[in-house]
């Protein structure tokens, strides 16, 4: 087992979650003094830091999703993508109680940042925005970090960008996980889960058809 891969995972996800969410506390606590850009550009720029500190080391998936999505298309294999996830979320709890004793006085209503879907929105709804956002992520992911003919030296970038700008979309809907690790880590410090599994069941489906639909027509379609 390579656990350096393991713990890259943990602390760039780590990083995500307490940043991310980090910013919606803040924001909610502070009189919406971040508001959807700034929630957005926290987002998008730690997982661009993360990403270009932990890429060389673990591939910088930061995200289940993510990761299922090489599993599918077998980029990596069953057990060190079981590791992946495991230490994904780890990261995330660990961020959710980071969060909880930074921000104990942040309203109840925020759940420590917790994605939650806004007023109206219905769990299918959100489930069809997470899996659309997603499939973007993941397409530029495929695109320009894991295709040899993509731009990997901007790979943190573009995939930063993608989070920003699902976010700014999305966020005041669903909050735009992206991430089930994201959702994860404010609920399980928060206990808040009503909505949990918009942000698995949005995610995972997006990835797996971003990743399919590159990996089938787009490589292959070069390789013949």
């Amino acid at each position: 087992m390579d656990f350096h891969k393991y713990l890259a995972e943990s602390i760039a996800t780590f990083s995500l979650v307490f940043i991310g969410a980090g910013a919606v506390a803040a924001n909610a606590a502070y009189n919406n003094a971040l508001g959807i850009v700034g929630i957005a550009l926290a987002h998008g720029l730690v997982l661009m830091s993360m990403i270009y500190a932990t890429r060389h080391i673990s591939g910088a998936h930061v995200n289940p999703a993510v990761t299922i999505a090489m599993l599918v298309t077998k980029k990596i294999q069953i057990e060190e993508g079981l590791g992946y996830i495991v230490f994904q979320l780890l990261g995330a709890a660990i961020a959710g109680l980071f969060l909880s004793s930074i921000f104990a006085g942040a309203p109840a209503s925020v759940h420590l940042g917790v994605t939650d879907l806004a007023a109206g929105v219905s769990p299918n709804t959100g489930i069809l925005l997470e899996a659309v956002l997603t499939f973007f992520l993941v397409f530029v992911i495929f695109a320009v970090a894991v295709d040899s003919r993509g731009l990997a030296d901007v790979s943190g970038l573009a995939i930063g960008l993608v989070l920003t700008f699902d976010i700014l979309v999305g966020g005041s809907l669903t909050g735009a996980a992206m991430n089930p690790a994201r959702a994860f880590g404010p609920a399980i410090a928060s206990g808040y889960w009503t909505t949990q599994p918009v942000y698995w069941i949005g995610p995972v489906i997006g990835a797996v058809i971003a990743a399919l639909i590159y990996d089938r027509i787009f490589v292959k379609k070069e390789v013949v």
